[in-house]
């Protein structure tokens, strides 16, 4: 009998619908909004969490230690991230503060390979099929063309909704049935996000040098000869550790790391040490 009161109190949420969809809502109005280079969308991730997070944390530092949280890096598909956010706030919602580094594993996990499905399904695929119809109908003088591309938003409307109540729900399932193994998820969690950035390095930093070493007859690509056969992908692997080294001082700011990269690339360039890659 204690089992089960027990088991009723737990599942008793925090949140209203009211309160869920006005999240959800905020999320609609500013993902796009606050955008800048070193957290990217995450002023607007805390704003869209703002009322929510203080109905689950009405204690001052844990909701300053939330609000923190969802400050950190997060840059995700606008439609595919109502599934991420529903889940995280799910999951916030169930557990409390020591969901906190679970919440930020899943969002750094998921918002690559949900990025990668929304900007080519939502962004591309869909778009390009649906205005090319809609703008040869309207050249046609047919009215359907005007009005099917506002139809096609308020279809992505109700599937940004259908999607975060697809994240909140699953959000919950996660964590009631985790319950204890909350720390074998977020350990599992936090290996497939580090496997998503380092798959990012090779194919999103390109660095290529075209000097080559001379001696007589002798010809060898620095590039070809030497750095891809000590490991592929070498020069961007170097570069990604020295950001990495960068964002651990003080000094160094993502802003200032950005520069940086800019002024080494002009300086590479002028002098013929870094070139278009192959």
């Amino acid at each position: 009998m204690n089992k089960e009161i027990n088991t009723q109190t737990k599942s008793v949420k925090k949140l209203t619908k009211h309160e869920r969809h006005n999240m959800f809502h905020r999320w609609i109005f500013a993902a796009g909004l606050g955008y800048n280079f070193e957290t990217q969308q995450a002023p607007a991730v805390a704003f869209s969490m703002r009322k929510a997070l203080r109905r689950i944390y009405p204690k001052d530092d844990e909701y300053i230690e939330a609000m923190d949280n969802h400050y950190k890096y997060f840059n995700a598909n606008p439609l595919m991230a109502n599934i991420i956010l529903g889940a995280t706030l799910a999951m916030e919602e169930k557990d409390g503060i020591k969901a906190k580094d679970a919440v930020q594993s899943l969002k750094t996990s998921l918002m690559g390979p949900f990025s990668g499905v929304g900007d080519s399904v939502f962004w591309i695929l869909i778009p390009t099929i649906m205005g090319s119809i809609a703008g040869y109908m309207a050249l046609q003088g047919n009215a359907v063309g005007a009005t099917l591309w506002m139809v096609l938003q308020l279809a992505f409307f109700w599937l940004k909704m259908w999607f975060f109540k697809t994240g909140y729900d699953s959000g919950t399932k996660l964590i009631t049935s985790l319950g204890e193994k909350i720390n074998i998820f977020t350990d599992a969690i936090s290996v497939m996000g580090l496997m998503v950035v380092g798959s990012l390095i090779p194919t999103v930093v390109k660095i290529y040098t075209p000097l080559k070493f001379a001696t007589g007859k002798v010809m060898l690509s620095i590039q070809s000869g030497v750095f891809d056969k000590i490991m592929p992908a070498l020069l961007p692997v170097c570069v990604t550790a020295l950001v990495y080294w960068l964002l651990g001082k003080k000094s160094w700011t993502p802003t200032r790391i950005i520069l940086l990269i800019i002024v080494l690339c002009l300086a590479g360039a002028a002098s013929g040490v870094l070139g278009v890659a192959k």
